[in-house]
């Protein structure tokens, strides 16, 4: 069955402080379409979770630009200057994570664990407000899952039941997000008949994908 959605039925899915994950890097992987979109909605107090904020123009750069965003959840945000300026006057709450230890949360956040554990950024300001294990005289943090409301994915090409292939740094983070999210939206620049892609090089199944916006 097709997942195909015009852009006019994307709103019904968004709302105030929803949590939403962003996959790619520096806009690459981002879907344009969609981060429009939830701009054109007007919706706010977002908690964003997404590997950068990317820059003032593109990726998810303008929803920090236009203050929609209340919380990031991030590995970098030196990029975007926009996100620094309001970390600093206290208009954006920043969770910064180690990159490794983000793709694992989100994964355990799909996976349905509760947590991980992980040495780094032991005796450092992560560690601060996190729970300590010791196990075999390693010191670990206990890390916690990162779950959304909503994940917006940018693929190369999708069919229309909803498989996925991504494009080089695009498959990053997106294929764990497409576990993590009650509700997985993919902007894909191709779409073809089912049955069309070699299932061997699907990186993400269609049964994790709700809905599919065409980028054409």
């Amino acid at each position: 069955m097709s997942k195909l959605i015009s852009l006019t039925e994307l709103p019904r899915h968004f709302f105030n402080g929803m949590t939403i994950m962003s996959g790619g890097f520096m806009g690459i992987g981002t879907p344009e379409k969609i981060v429009q979109a939830i701009l054109e909605s007007e919706i706010h107090d977002i908690h964003l979770i997404c590997s950068d904020t990317a820059q003032v123009h593109n990726g998810v750069g303008p929803l920090i630009v236009q203050n929609r965003v209340k919380k990031i959840s991030a590995s970098h945000i030196g990029t975007n200057p926009e996100t620094g300026k309001k970390m600093i006057s206290g208009e954006i709450e920043v969770e910064l994570i180690p990159q490794g230890t983000f793709a694992e949360r989100i994964r355990a956040g799909g996976a349905g664990l509760g947590g991980i554990l992980t040495p780094t950024g032991v005796g450092t300001v992560v560690e601060q407000g996190k729970q300590k294990i010791e196990i075999d005289g390693t010191t670990y943090l206990l890390e916690r899952p990162l779950t959304a409301d909503i994940a917006i994915l940018k693929a190369d090409i999708a069919d229309e039941n909803g498989n996925l292939i991504y494009n080089g740094a695009a498959r990053n983070f997106n294929p764990l997000m497409a576990l993590a999210a009650k509700t997985v939206i993919v902007q894909a620049d191709k779409i073809v008949k089912a049955g069309t892609l070699d299932p061997n090089q699907v990186m993400t199944p269609a049964m994790l994908v709700d809905y599919l916006i065409p980028s054409y």
